[in-house]
């Protein structure tokens, strides 16, 4: 049931972000004396429609997009005689690029919100503190006991009579490793290779208060399960964990500002990086589509992303399908810019060069030149139409037959 209102609430999150960003162009449009005919969240057959002032707005039956209809986007759109003045291909080129990007802006918006949300109730990740090595200062000391089976190595308890290695020598909690056997120890990694080779008293040093303390530790040898989880290894052991890392900090209303910003920073270089391996990870998805394994870094639809918020709202992890949304919002905005028809980001191209091209004119004494005529551009929209349109049917697809699963 958790699984389904996970579905069901990450879709509505997808329904809100794109219900912004046509109100975006909207907003910009009205502001800057466009006008703005129609307002629909949704396609297919009208739920219901209402009119204030020259806008209708409504809601149709298929909530996978929406629309906004300025009057005049292009030369080619039909105007009435009273919309003629007011069509968006007469305003100003830095107006019009405002009006086609302010899409955009607000999933950027929405995504920057998102994460603030997150720095002062859950917590950002701190992808520093996640590449970080392991310090080796002491949380807890406990027994050290043999476990061959991935039973035993997941089983927590102490046996009666179990050696505690590290408490018996005087090792305490908040402890600094200092080195071990004599071999410095800045990291966890390295008091794990020197006390798993050792045996027997073995001479520590610690960093408490300031102060260096020297102790002894006798190191028995036990059997365990290595990380491969099939070989098993006579191992040192002296029974203690360390100070976990902290992988997620939570801020205050305004350290939290800051905070967002540098992880939206973060954010935007891995859309990039996403973006740029974008085609290259298509044929893995046509694999996984005839029985290949799927791999979890090839691209989802909206289908999948929705998939993946139901799972992590059924495991509790709340703070997954929130980041999930953000990165969304934030991969859409950044898209929707590609300079690419019929992407927002297509037309901006097209309003620049018309811009460019009557400088051009302008020097070599010529007067500007007429609107781009799109229809010289149309078999290359419908070409990039066609491979969007492919696209998503081989990512819906894969996300019906072979689906992305982060929680095995």
């Amino acid at each position: 049931m958790v699984f389904i209102l996970g579905i069901v609430l990450f879709a509505l999150g997808i329904c809100l972000s794109v219900a912004l960003h046509e109100a975006g162009h909207m907003w910009a449009a009205k502001a800057f004396g466009m006008k703005v005919r129609r307002y629909f969240v949704g396609f297919g057959p009208t739920v219901f429609s209402f009119r204030r002032g020259e806008t209708e707005y409504g809601l149709k039956w298929i909530p996978l997009g929406g629309f906004c209809d300025i009057a005049g986007m292009t030369a080619l759109d039909e105007v009435t005689p009273d919309e003629s003045k007011r069509a968006m291909w007469r305003f100003k080129t830095w107006k019009r690029t405002v009006v086609m990007s302010a899409g955009s802006a607000m999933h950027f918006i929405l995504g920057f919100v998102i994460l603030y949300l997150m720095a002062v109730t859950m917590g950002l990740p701190n992808p520093e503190a996640a590449n970080a090595p392991t310090e080796p200062v002491i949380s807890a000391t406990a027994c050290a006991r043999s476990a061959t089976t991935l039973e035993q190595l997941n089983d927590t308890t102490c046996p009666a009579g179990a050696p505690t290695p590290a408490k018996t020598a005087g090792i305490q909690s908040g402890d600094k490793i200092v080195s071990v056997a004599g071999k410095p120890t800045p990291t966890w990694t390295d008091v794990l290779a020197a006390v798993q080779v050792a045996g027997g008293p073995t001479p520590f040093v610690v960093e408490r208060g300031g102060q260096r303390v020297n102790l002894t530790v006798d190191v028995p040898r036990v059997q365990r399960l290595l990380s491969d989880k099939t070989t098993v290894k006579e191992v040192g052991m002296i029974g203690a964990s360390p100070v976990p890392k902290t992988l997620v900090a939570t801020y205050g209303p305004v350290d939290a500002v800051g905070a967002t910003l540098d992880f939206t920073g973060t954010m935007f270089a891995e859309t990039g990086k996403r973006l740029i391996e974008f085609p290259s990870r298509i044929p893995a998805v046509v694999d996984s589509i005839f029985g290949g394994e799927r791999d979890p870094n090839t691209p989802v639809s909206v289908v999948g992303a929705s998939r993946i918020g139901g799972e992590a709202a059924e495991r509790g992890l709340w703070e997954i399908f929130v980041l999930l949304l953000a990165s969304l919002n934030f991969f859409i905005g950044v898209f929707n810019l590609l300079p690419l028809l019929p992407l927002d980001g297509g037309h901006i191209a097209v309003v620049w060069y018309e811009r460019v091209r009557d400088w051009i004119r302008k020097l070599r004494g010529k007067a500007a030149g007429g609107p781009v005529d799109y229809t010289k551009l149309s078999a290359v929209t419908m070409v990039l139409v066609f491979i969007g349109g492919a696209v998503t049917l081989l990512t819906v697809t894969a996300d019906i037959v072979n689906p992305v699963k982060l929680f095995q």
